[in-house]
């Protein structure tokens, strides 16, 4: 049974991750500490006090303002916030009170920081990706679903697959069109869902990645060489594999 007060605290601690990872999205691409100091104000560098850094609640208390230079203050960081909690509270009721559900949650935890930063800089921080590869290596180990084998095999089909089409692409267009990033986030990801959630998360990606690009470029008026973010795509791939991944592929096989 769904007890709900255990998913209200989850909820609550999923609003303090993010909090947390509103400080990585905004400081790591500036290679700055993500323990101090103490948040500020981005526009007039007011140290934020701790009644003003609650998540989600602060935000609505102020208005949407820094409380010293009343300069709005973006709806996204108490979007992130509730994006965590939401992200929490879904590990929970999939997976229940087991390994599972700390170990999704912090790799999608990883995955919005990733997501955020390359929409805003274009670039994956290999700061994430890179220890992200050993870490969530041997915490694929607490999923009963995953062996080593199936680890492996991710890591080999996530950074080998992206990385023959960015080879191809860039020996026939003579220029590069998928940036390193994509290739090392790929192979994070296979460590943990394996070759079958490789494949489906390159799937996934590429169509939503076609469509919403298409609708930005009809809508922007731009040309068919926009550049596009594809990281945030990989990202949404990822999480429905691990929340749908096996619902879907069963349904599209019925279909068959």
């Amino acid at each position: 049974m769904f007890d709900y007060q255990i998913a209200m605290t989850v909820f609550l601690f999923g609003l303090c991750i993010g909090s947390f990872l509103n400080v990585c999205i905004f400081r790591l691409p500036l290679s700055k500490s993500i323990v101090r100091p103490r948040s500020s104000c981005p526009k007039c560098g007011y140290m934020i006090q701790f009644y003003d850094n609650i998540p989600v609640l602060s935000y609505l208390l102020l208005g949407g303002k820094c409380r010293q230079c009343l300069e709005a203050i973006s709806f996204r960081y108490p979007m992130v916030e509730i994006i965590s909690g939401l992200f929490a509270v879904a590990a929970l009721y999939k997976f229940g009170l087991s390994l599972e559900t700390p170990v999704y949650y912090v790799f999608i935890a990883c995955l919005l920081v990733i997501t955020f930063i390359d929409i805003d800089h274009r670039i994956i921080p290999d700061m994430i990706t890179l220890p992200g590869i050993p870490i969530f290596f041997l915490a694929s180990f607490a999923l009963p679903d995953m062996t080593y084998k199936d680890s492996l095999l991710g890591l080999l089909a996530g950074g080998g697959s992206l990385y023959l089409v960015a080879w191809t692409y860039q020996t026939l267009a003579k220029k590069e069109g998928m940036g390193g990033g994509d290739i090392k986030l790929l192979a994070m990801m296979g460590v943990l869902i394996g070759w079958k959630g490789v494949l489906f998360t390159i799937f996934v990606s590429s169509f939503v990645g076609t469509i919403l690009g298409l609708g930005v470029m009809v809508y922007t008026r731009a040309n068919m060489k926009l550049a596009v973010p594809f990281g945030p795509f990989l990202s949404v791939g990822a999480v429905t594999y691990i929340f749908l991944g096996n619902e879907i592929i069963a349904w599209y096989f019925n279909l068959l």
